[in-house]
């Protein structure tokens, strides 16, 4: 009953385990053979299936399904099913990434990531981008309901009734966002941007900007309205790597939750709901945390490129 009681563990299983050990030593905590059809499929098998998959392609296709695995390896599509899914492989599925060739990309990292994760005291975090060409679409066709076992559905083509430019600051600790619509994305509205992001926020705090390389955020007019306002700082992005801004994290839901499926016949109409959405957000706003290292980050992408390094393309 102590060794159940420590263990817990019902006082039967204990009884069971100690009597296969007084009656066969240490060959008795071994399992016995499980009833069954004998398995049919080696360890051989499935290393064969695996080197297959993860060094070799089919003559005739990019990637391996099922079908083809099968008839390669004279193994049935379930079968192989089941080994992919016991290894995580997926010939079928495909992901794309482009790694930063900024020079001080390293440099860059460690002070955005010092940023979200240690931010300065007295001063405001914000993350900035603007989101370009966002068109007005109006479906040729009307919009057809969902119904029980029916899902909306939309016809596929469209009426381009024009664009609009959303310029955007998402504060990190909090998750407001300060937004502005232009017709343009020029350096004369970022500048009228900037001019309102002072504006909105309080006088005695410090403004620390993270934002892309974008030529419109260098220009002459733009560094000397930088030089009248000494409280803005600038910590830019490096190249190639957007995933750093999490204000790109906002556009996201604004493009998943209002603009991907919206209908709109103008411009003004467009602006009237993105306006509308970005006071419903600041009503509720919900900041997105920044969790990884500067340092875990670089090892990814240490990762990445050894692993690139020795794929042989």
């Amino acid at each position: 009953m102590e060794v159940s009681r420590r263990l817990r563990i019902a006082p039967d299983t204990v009884r069971t385990w100690r009597r296969r050990f007084i009656e066969r030593g240490l060959g008795g905590l071994c399992d016995d053979p499980r009833p069954g059809v004998p398995r049919k499929i080696t360890d051989a098998d499935v290393e064969r299936v695996i080197v297959k998959t993860l060094e070799e392609t089919p003559r005739n296709a990019t990637h391996w399904s099922t079908r083809s695995m099968a008839a390669a390896t004279g193994m049935s599509q379930s079968t192989v099913s089941r080994i992919w899914r016991a290894f995580a492989l997926a010939p079928h599925r495909s992901q794309t990434f482009k790694l930063s060739t900024d020079p001080l990309f390293i440099d860059k990292v460690r002070d955005i990531v010092g940023l979200y994760l240690d931010p300065p005291e007295k001063a405001l975090v914000l993350c900035v981008d603007e989101k370009s060409q966002i068109q007005a679409l109006d479906r040729s066709q009307p919009v057809l309901p969902m119904m029980p076992g029916v899902p909306e559905r939309r016809s596929h083509d469209y009426i381009r009734a024009g664009t609009t430019t959303l310029f955007a600051a998402l504060e990190v600790a909090t998750g407001k966002v300060i937004g502005s619509l232009h017709r343009r994305h020029r350096a004369a509205e970022f500048k009228k941007f900037l001019a309102k992001v002072d504006k909105e926020v309080p006088a005695d705090l410090q403004v620390h900007l993270i934002l892309d390389n974008y030529a419109t955020h260098k220009t002459p007019d733009i560094k000397k309205w930088l030089l009248a306002h000494p409280r803005f700082h600038l910590h830019f992005t490096p190249t190639s790597a957007s995933w750093l801004n999490l204000v790109e994290r906002w556009f996201a839901e604004l493009t998943q939750k209002k603009l991907k499926r919206g209908v709109h016949r103008s411009v003004q109409a467009l602006e009237r709901d993105i306006r509308a959405w970005l006071a419903d957000w600041n009503d509720h706003p919900r900041p997105f945390i920044w969790t990884k290292t500067a340092d875990e980050i670089l090892d990814k992408v240490a990762a990445y490129c050894h692993r690139i390094s020795d794929s042989g393309h």
